[in-house]
């Protein structure tokens, strides 16, 4: 039996388990008569957020379900959706708004959830939502639980118990990726928020220990290779050094090591904005909460600028800065959400993004998920409008790069990229190679895509197309009778993109740079034919992105 078969063996047989009525008599114990520590949370809320959910709204992510009375399985809401709700996360936005209208809010909430929602569900229960809604429910102690009277503090204490005691029987149970990570978070929080349980922050602990040891690469980046996955997993990482410092608990080196490794990698994959660069899954994210993110993580590397485990190179010269994805797709168990985005690259001035990738749409959104992932959605060289890799429909890879290699040189402030993958080998007979140079000014970024033929062919290519897709701010314009492209920026300054090769021609495309946000934005693509046979480059084409200058 595989070792996917067998965790959905096991997951199998546990989901007839814990979904039987006996199985919640086996979480019964001794209720504790108080926490031993209300772990710190210094997260801020969102007002607005937290003024909506006192009005019976509740909008994770683009969905959005009003009614005054909650109900904690709703039909049509997305597996997202529900997650988030049962997530609990939410507290700390009717924190934000204050006052005893949302104190009372929260601990009606809290308390409907432990008397209607209780008995297991396979998302309400997933490991890494329980262990969410335990670490929400501590964080917020003290805004909503510690005035209430003795009775309502009992129930919520039963109900802590009760989760902690199913969470430490199912862990590790398969989970893999960031959502374990989480999970082992909530298990520590509880056993040392929770008197006598300190064997649940323990095995917590070491479990841990080994997710960060196969979880995080030597550069520092997270194995799914997904910037906002980055964020997360170090948001983990700073709140679990929080608690065991509240608990008065020596914080072990492998913990203070990834944390040390994790924050450089996420400088990295910044814009100048602030927000994340938009590959594999990403969003832009709250740049203000990256930089307090940063701050409490307190360690002070600079941003990585070659990331060859995580497979990402950052080119930088004065206010110029260019992210490139070197990387093959993440492994099997990690890649569901990933994208088919080799050698796409992004742009940024300042703080004005130029060249982006199209983002992410929340999952569960009809079909656009799958659409997002596609090499098209990509400031990169797609043949025949095929994928670089296979894109499964419930996500996963099939068909994908087995060789992707980058090297770098510099000499003299200027940077030069050169970097190759064999996605197309397989259908094609065809390798897709990218140089990239960037001037030590960051006035002149030249490029140039060349498919070189391997042979072996399932089928012979037709056509390429290199897109570069714009941020929605910028305002592109053919000139030069179509033989290149201005664009202008919000603050007025110009680039001109020109190319040797191909036929250049702006396009509609999408930008999924926010959760639940999509706006309409430009992409500029230089396309053409190609021939099976002949020299063994199929094309070559050089383009550059040059400043202009502008009048004194």
């Amino acid at each position: 039996m595989s070792g996917r078969a067998s965790r959905d063996w096991r997951h199998g047989i546990g989901t007839l388990i814990f979904a039987s009525p006996v199985y919640r008599l086996t979480l019964g114990g001794r209720t504790p008569a108080a926490l031993a520590l209300a772990p710190p949370d210094p997260w801020p809320g969102d007002a607005t957020r937290g003024t909506a959910l006192l009005n019976g709204v509740f909008g994770f992510d683009g969905e959005v379900l009003r009614g005054g009375a909650i109900a904690w399985y709703p039909a049509g809401m997305s597996e997202h959706w529900l997650a988030a709700l049962h997530g609990f996360d939410w507290l700390r936005d009717l924190r934000a708004v204050g006052g005893d209208a949302a104190r009372r809010r929260a601990r009606e909430l809290v308390d409907d959830w432990s008397a209607h929602a209780q008995n297991w569900h396979a998302i309400a229960w997933r490991p890494d939502v329980l262990a969410t809604r335990l670490f929400a429910w501590l964080g917020q102690y003290e805004f909503f639980c510690a005035s209430a009277d003795d009775e309502y503090r009992q129930r919520y204490l039963k109900s802590l118990a009760q989760q902690g005691r199913h969470l430490a029987r199912v862990l590790p149970g398969g989970g893999v990726g960031e959502p374990l990570i989480v999970a082992l978070k909530g298990l520590i929080a509880a056993g040392l928020a929770l008197p006598d349980r300190t064997a649940w922050a323990d095995q917590g602990l070491r479990l841990l220990e080994r997710e960060c040891a196969r979880q995080l690469l030597p550069d520092g980046g997270h194995l799914s290779r997904n910037p906002a996955t980055q964020v997360a997993v170090l948001r983990h990482l700073v709140d679990t050094r929080g608690v065991l410092l509240a608990a008065g608990r020596d914080v072990p080196h492998f913990l203070i090591a990834a944390i040390e490794r994790t924050a450089p990698f996420l400088r990295m994959m910044r814009h100048g904005d602030g927000g994340l660069a938009l590959f594999n899954g990403a969003d832009e994210g709250e740049g203000w909460l990256i930089d307090m993110l940063l701050a409490q993580a307190d360690a002070r590397g600079r941003p990585t600028l070659s990331a060859p485990h995580s497979g990402y190179e950052r080119l930088v010269n004065s206010r110029t800065l260019v992210l490139v994805d070197t990387g093959p797709p993440p492994p099997p168990g990690l890649d569901r959400d990933a994208h088919a985005s080799a050698l796409a690259f992004e742009m940024s001035v300042g703080k004005e993004r130029i060249i982006v990738n199209c983002g992410a749409h929340a999952a569960g959104a009809d079909g656009w998920a799958e659409v997002q992932r596609a090499s098209a959605a990509h400031s990169t060289l797609i043949v025949d409008d095929t994928n670089s890799a296979e894109l499964l429909p419930g996500g996963g890879f099939g068909r994908q790069p087995s060789d992707v290699s980058a090297t770098r040189d510099e000499s003299d402030g200027s940077i030069w990229l050169d970097a190759s993958h064999d996605g197309y080998a397989l259908p094609f007979g065809l390798i897709h190679r990218r140089r990239l140079f960037l001037d030590a000014a960051g006035d002149d970024l030249r490029g140039e895509d060349t498919l070189v033929r391997t042979g072996g062919a399932v089928r012979p290519p037709h056509g390429y197309a290199i897109r570069f897709h714009l941020h929605p701010s910028v305002q592109a314009s053919l000139v030069q009778n179509g033989a290149a492209a201005l664009l202008r920026l919000p603050s007025g300054a110009g680039w001109r993109l020109r190319t040797q090769g191909g036929t250049l021609s702006l396009a509609e495309s999408i930008y999924l740079g926010h959760a639940g946000e999509m706006r309409r934005s430009e992409q500029v693509v230089v396309s053409g034919a190609l021939s099976g046979e002949g020299a063994d480059e199929a094309i070559s084409v050089k383009w550059a992105l040059q400043r202009i200058a502008q009048k004194a």
